[in-house]
């Protein structure tokens, strides 16, 4: 009779830890607006949260590549902008040379600026940032993976970018500088006459890398609201899924409130009593 006595007491105790832990956890996701914090809260839920919060870690990996390429696009932009406005004024500077008057103080002085601006665009074209990544792909564009098997090529290579068709012979942009340079140097105006149509070549070459550019980062964009627009979706969904219906919730608690009250006040009168009482 003993034994029996305390199995039924110690049954009683874990039944009212459990009611005090139910409280607990009903309290928490009143406070919290979370309900699902565990499997054993809804097992399907449970699942679907997990699935979402996968979905949701690849989401954010793209979501990293994408920025990642729309940094390195804008640098691109800009670095071609760059070179665009030098060769304007490379063409200005070998037109100005073919006047016949020009002193030679003023000749070396174009010859100068013809030389920085040939430097200038060699740095630009082998930029790096402060990762040590190339502004430019060298040799073959680097394809960035944004979404499920879509991999994206965020620029041009400099090979690409600095080879230029003039007249059907493919000149680099620094060779078709050093020709200005010496054609300015010699005073030749045949040969200042065929560098201002090469830097002309290379400026329409420009021109189009900037345009196919633009291209790169209008797909990065589009990429990059659509994967936003995912991410706002699985977010609801996952709010969805945990968030606390505060009505069955606080019903909920009330209701175990007062279990938890009656059991305790059952339980405390019961330990007053000898055994005798119990077995009368």
């Amino acid at each position: 009779m003993v034994g029996i006595t305390n199995k039924i007491m110690l049954a009683e105790v874990r039944r009212q830890q459990k009611l005090s832990q139910e409280l607990v956890d009903g309290q928490t996701a009143i406070s919290t607006g979370i309900t699902l914090n565990k499997p054993s809260d809804d097992a399907l839920a449970w699942v679907q949260v997990s699935d979402v919060g996968r979905a949701q870690a690849q989401q954010a990996a793209w979501k990293t590549n994408v920025s990642y390429g729309t940094a390195r696009s804008g640098s691109a932009e800009a670095n071609l902008s760059e070179i665009d406005n030098l060769l304007t004024r490379a063409q200005e500077l070998v037109t100005s040379a073919r006047n016949g008057s020009l002193s030679e103080t003023n000749r070396t002085a174009i010859v100068e600026q013809m030389s920085t601006i040939r430097t200038t665009i060699s740095e630009l074209l082998n930029q790096k940032d402060y990762q040590g990544i190339s502004v430019f792909d060298d040799g073959q564009s680097v394809l960035v993976p944004v979404s499920r098997g879509l991999n994206l090529e965020v620029v041009g290579t400099r090979q690409d970018v600095s080879t230029v068709n003039v007249g059907g012979t493919s000149m680099s942009i620094d060779d078709i500088l050093a020709q200005g340079i010496a054609a300015v140097q010699s005073g030749d105006d045949t040969a200042m006459a065929s560098s201002v149509t090469a830097v002309q070549s290379a400026q329409g070459h420009i021109t189009v890398e900037q345009a196919k550019q633009g291209v790169r980062s209008d797909r990065l964009e589009v990429v990059g609201t659509r994967l936003t627009d995912v991410d706002l979706s699985l977010t609801e969904k996952r709010t969805n899924l945990e968030s606390t219906k505060l009505e069955d919730v606080i019903a909920r608690v009330k209701a175990g409130l007062l279990q938890l009250d009656a059991a305790q006040t059952t339980f405390a009168r019961i330990n007053q009593q000898t055994l005798f009482d119990l077995i009368k």
